[in-house]
């Protein structure tokens, strides 16, 4: 098995594999193969234990289903681009040693990973946390890949020092690292700063990794350029010109009609 990872803003997976070779992933994460790969969907991959595992395994961001990969007879490739611009890393996941990552993180792994929801050490934190908050836990022995949005910031933290952080932000942090909820300092902090009312708190040891890009951050930049019903802006009429313009295209490939002048 060969894994390359090729881009850089937004990054594909290609898992070059041999006959015996399998590798799991969420449903709908495929993007381009060949004909020597074939898939088999199912619920009793990724570590489920029956079907209250792969329950469990979809509350942690997941899906309910995972596909697995394989070239039964020859040699066949199977890539997984990414769905935000950013980075796709490797885990070599150990015996007895976890991962949590963000709950849309997960991208594939090799035969043997675990994907489940990742518990909280406070309650706090899956009550107020948000989808910040919830987590998948990856676990082994495996390796996996995971997918975090816009630039990639790692910190080492020794025994004892803390780092909170915004929920979005959280991409990925070892088992070790213990993980909680704190409230934001200052009445007028938390109800007028705009940051919201809670942030992560990271304790080493261990090693985390942040995420400059959130997909909800990237939706709310985006927001004014995207049209919206009865929108006279020029945005509103650039879109509908586009709209119409598809509009256009498809029903010229139906009807084969030739506007020649």
């Amino acid at each position: 098995m060969e894994a390359k990872i090729n881009g850089t803003t937004l990054p594909v997976l290609e898992m070059v594999l041999d006959p015996g070779d399998k590798i799991v992933a969420e449903t709908g994460q495929l993007s381009w193969m060949t004909d020597a790969i074939e898939m088999h969907t199912t619920t009793a991959t990724g570590g489920a234990k029956g079907i209250w595992g792969a329950v469990t395994r979809a509350f942690a961001g997941g899906g309910l289903f995972m596909t697995e990969y394989t070239a039964p007879r020859f040699r066949g490739m199977v890539s997984f681009a990414a769905k935000v611009p950013g980075a796709i890393l490797r885990l070599d996941l150990a015996q007895g040693r976890s991962y949590f990552v963000h709950r849309h993180g997960f991208l594939c792994g090799t035969e043997g990973v675990e994907v489940s929801i990742g518990f909280q050490q406070s309650l706090g934190a899956g009550i107020f946390g948000g989808n910040g908050f919830l987590l998948q836990k990856l676990s082994g022995p495996a390796s996996a890949w995971v997918e975090l949005g816009g630039e990639v910031v790692t910190y080492d933290l020794p025994a004892g020092a803390t780092l909170r952080v915004h929920p979005g932000h959280v991409g990925m942090f070892e088992d070790s690292v213990s993980f909680d909820i704190t409230v934001m300092k200052g009445f007028r902090n938390a109800l007028f700063g705009g940051d919201g009312l809670f942030l992560a708190r990271l304790t080493g040891p261990g090693k985390v990794w942040l995420q400059t890009l959130t997909v909800p951050n990237l939706a709310h930049a985006l927001s004014p350029y995207i049209a919206r019903g009865g929108d006279s802006s020029v945005g509103g009429v650039a879109g509908a010109a586009i709209t119409g313009s598809v509009a256009g295209a498809v029903l010229n490939g139906i009807f084969g009609r030739d506007d020649e002048t």
